[in-house]
């Protein structure tokens, strides 16, 4: 029986050790956050492209109709005077030279007319004490339904003049620019983009999109930590190849920003706003910040 007490010891350490274990993993809560998403986007396929299609079919006919009438009189007609070309060659290869010229010049202007749209992903950290900004953007989706080309101007006018507002407190910030060409499908990647955002939320706790909105309440309990980040997340999706500054210094930021609300309400193919902590007492920790949002980079002063 002398001997139980030691053979005891080694286990009875290795329960306090496992449990000391847990309890660093367990109060994962406090790395929880709730998320908001806003915005809505509409689809260019459908119209745009009936619209080259026909644009595209017309131009082929033209095309078709002047090669066989040029066929025509070259091969049933007889052959005008001789033109001294220095090689010795024909009147004929002389058109074909012509043809193909014309043929390579309409498939470069076909090639620099494509339609294009610009997908930009704009992700700003601010200092937790911005709480203004986090109740502007809850008041935001309240007020706009982005059903429409419009709404979309204007929550993007919204929240870039709520960001504005508290500019000093932005201390991280992250952009992307993708362009899609011709057939490219920009909805694809705006959705991808929009999701994978999402999914770094704890909890969606509110959902206004494509003038639908819900809320819920927020599960998690509260530790009482100080609420150290804001992330907003702006995605926009317009017409045409924009391009846009690096972002190294505040100044840099705000030149992104005001490139942004530039976009005509009639370019903008849709827009979504996300932004976490969404409920007023939740906490978004530097872990969970470093953890979900490693692209963001701070800013450096002037």
């Amino acid at each position: 029986m002398a001997t139980t007490g030691p053979r005891k010891a080694p286990i009875v350490l290795a329960l306090l050790l496992a449990a000391v274990l847990a309890a660093a993993f367990i109060p994962q809560a406090a790395l929880a956050a709730s998320g908001g998403v806003m915005g809505g986007r509409s689809s260019s396929s459908s119209s745009s492209s009936s619209k080259y299609r026909r644009s595209s079919s017309s131009g082929s006919e033209r095309n078709s109709y002047y090669s066989s009438r040029t066929t025509y009189v070259s091969v049933g007609t007889p052959a005008p005077p001789s033109v001294a070309t220095g090689a010795g060659e024909g009147p004929g290869a002389v058109f074909w030279m012509v043809a193909i010229g014309l043929v390579l010049l309409v498939a470069v202007a076909a090639y620099r007319c494509r339609p294009r749209t610009t997908v930009v992903k704009l992700q700003v950290a601010m200092l937790g004490w911005a709480k203004p900004f986090q109740q502007e953007l809850n008041e935001i989706a309240d007020r706009v339904r982005a059903s429409n080309k419009p709404a979309y101007k204007l929550m993007l006018t919204e929240t870039i003049c709520s960001l504005s507002r508290h500019k000093d407190c932005c201390v991280f910030s992250s952009l992307s620019v993708d362009v899609k060409n011709g057939t490219d499908s920009w909805e694809e990647h705006f959705d991808e983009i929009s999701i994978e955002e999402r999914s770094k939320f704890d909890e969606e706790t509110l959902y206004s999109l494509e003038g639908i909105k819900r809320t819920k309440e927020y599960s998690k309990k509260q530790d009482g930590s100080r609420n150290e980040y804001i992330v907003v997340t702006i995605i926009v999706a317009a017409n045409g190849a924009l391009e846009f500054p690096k972002i190294t210094r505040p100044a840099d930021l705000e030149a992104v920003v005001k490139k942004l609300n530039s976009i005509r309400a009639g370019d903008i193919w849709g827009i979504h706003v996300l932004w976490t902590p969404q409920e007023e007492n939740d906490v978004l920790t530097e872990e969970k910040l470093l953890a979900d949002y490693p692209h963001l980079r701070p800013h450096y002063d002037d």
